[in-house]
């Protein structure tokens, strides 16, 4: 309430879809008319995040959601497939003012110190002494230490980035505080801006405490035509891995025509920040029913 950011809600199920080839909607069909066989496909939502940048647009101001969403993943330890989300946009801030915000929310909630801020870059320097710039393909693979029961030199660059960081860098950041990895380069840039001056790189960020991933934010991309571009991308991205494709919003497409305001906006796992802030030793333990017995 001091901060005068507004509640609201907005649907889980949709007719449009998430497109990144590294998420998957749960889908279901839904008949108008009774006793009939045609059906139309709806999908529950990974994020609120359309509804709530299709009500950006239209003048709500500063908002916040806190609610269910829906990832298409198997039940681990760290994730459960419906989950609480905590979704929030500020009118006027940028990625770092953001990562501001949520320092001060983990700082108060964990009793934890100041987060540590690194680059994406400068992570994989400090951790693998990789230059990602610069390190060829075959660099890359070289430097992956794990197990793999596939062949990486066939995988994208970004395949096998994503795959050193979430097995070499993950487990070494945020120990004892939070650490922010920002400035994500700009093939991973999801609905971030690209850097004006640093085009290689995107105004995104994600933070991790304790070997787990806490939240995932932008300086929000504005240009509509920019946005249909990457879900046409994704999309093509999906079918080279015969991946189903989705229908991406082309409502939140005409909303960002008519004007998205200047904002950042981040998404945080409630569940997870329970998780941290009890010591627990998983997610089901934060949940009245897991998963398995929903």
């Amino acid at each position: 309430m001091s901060r005068s950011v507004c509640e609201v809600d907005v649907p889980v199920l949709s007719k449009a879809a998430v497109t990144d080839p590294f998420l998957t909607n749960f889908k279901m069909g839904f008949a108008f008319a009774p006793n009939t066989y045609t059906e139309t496909t709806y999908y529950l939502q990974t994020s609120p995040e359309y509804g709530m940048k299709r009500m950006l647009a239209s003048g709500s101001g500063d908002i916040y959601y806190l609610g269910k969403a829906f990832r298409h993943e198997p039940e681990s330890p760290h994730h459960n497939p419906e989950f609480t989300m905590l979704e929030w946009y500020r009118l006027g801030f940028n990625d770092t003012d953001l990562m501001h915000e949520v320092d001060a929310l983990l700082q108060n909630i964990l009793g934890v110190g100041a987060a540590q801020y690194l680059s994406y870059d400068a992570a994989f320097l400090q951790y693998c002494q990789l230059d990602i710039w610069t390190a060829t393909h075959a660099e890359l693979v070289a430097s992956y230490q794990g197990e793999c029961a596939y062949d990486l030199i066939h995988e994208s660059r970004d395949h096998v980035l994503q795959l050193i960081f979430s097995q070499q860098i993950e487990p070494q950041i945020g120990a004892h505080n939070p650490c922010f990895i920002y400035d994500f380069p700009a093939s991973q840039s999801a609905l971030a801006r690209l850097k004006s001056t640093e085009p290689h790189k995107a105004h995104r960020f994600e933070v991790y405490f304790k070997g787990l991933e806490l939240a995932n934010g932008y300086y929000e991309l504005t240009d509509a035509e920019q946005l249909q571009a990457r879900w046409q991308s994704d999309n093509a991205v999906r079918q080279a891995q015969g991946l189903e494709q989705m229908p991406y919003d082309k409502r939140l497409i005409a909303a960002l025509d008519k004007g998205l305001p200047d904002c950042a906006g981040v998404a945080l796992g409630v569940d997870r920040l329970i998780m941290l802030a009890l010591d627990a030793p998983d997610i089901q333990s934060t949940l009245a029913f897991s998963f398995a017995e929903a």
